[in-house]
């Protein structure tokens, strides 16, 4: 687990630990702290809290909204909100039904609240059968962060018949993709197209991703190349 790296203005990022999915897949997790104008953090996708994590995290500012970009993304919610109770969480649609032992304070929608609207862009990626999966542009940084909608994982990470599934699904592919499950998953393709061109109306430079390394520099494009397949 590693400990805060500054990405861009008042964003920083941390690795946390290694967790087990289905069918034993096993895949890295990745928080994202921004620091907003007024001073409070936000912190995306929260990973396992750590004592180094929180003195880091601490370090920076008070912690006031806790995201859950999508429904696959909570296992570390509980820790987070333990550990900060004066936090809200801010959930993707779907997710107070699956965890109602959380405290969902706001399912996340169409626009940002007023808390981070100044700072942070968002846009639901509707139409998935999945899970709809909320896309955050923060424009200080000009910085994409996106969970599982676009992966990229080196050919190395996954052995056996795990390596065959991940290469026919895309997700080792030679440059970020959206995996094949999830293109399969948008049944309805306008809701998607509708999401995305809020997207690409951003002036991406940086990207985050869950699964897959940082992108630092012509993010717009990738993203782009990344959904050509829904054009």
């Amino acid at each position: 687990m590693t400990a805060l790296q500054a990405f861009g203005p008042n964003l920083w990022i941390a690795d946390g630990p290694v967790v087990t999915a289905g069918a034993g897949f096993h895949y890295p997790t990745r928080t994202v702290v921004v620091r907003l104008a007024e001073g409070s953090l936000f912190i995306w996708s929260p990973v396992a809290l750590s004592d180094a994590l929180r003195r880091a995290v601490e370090a920076l500012g008070p912690v006031r909204y806790l995201i859950a970009p999508n429904t696959l993304h909570d296992r570390f919610l509980g820790q987070w909100q333990v550990a900060y109770p004066a936090a809200r969480i801010h959930a993707a649609p779907g997710l107070r039904q699956r965890r109602p032992d959380l405290d969902m304070a706001v399912e996340l929608g169409e626009e940002p609240p007023s808390d981070w609207a100044a700072d942070i862009d968002q846009v639901p990626m509707r139409g998935n059968l999945i899970t709809t999966e909320v896309v955050f542009f923060h424009r200080p940084s000009a910085t994409l962060l996106v969970t599982d909608l676009i992966q990229h994982f080196a050919p190395t990470w996954f052995t056996g018949w795990r390596a065959w599934v991940a290469r026919i699904d895309l997700m080792t592919a030679p440059e970020p993709e959206v995996p094949r499950k999830f293109r399969v998953a948008f049944v309805d393709r306008d809701a998607a197209r509708r999401g995305l061109e809020r997207i690409l109306g951003w002036q991406i430079e940086r990207v985050v991703m869950a699964h897959g390394e940082p992108i630092h520099a012509n993010g717009h494009a990738s993203v782009r190349r990344a959904f050509r397949w829904l054009a």
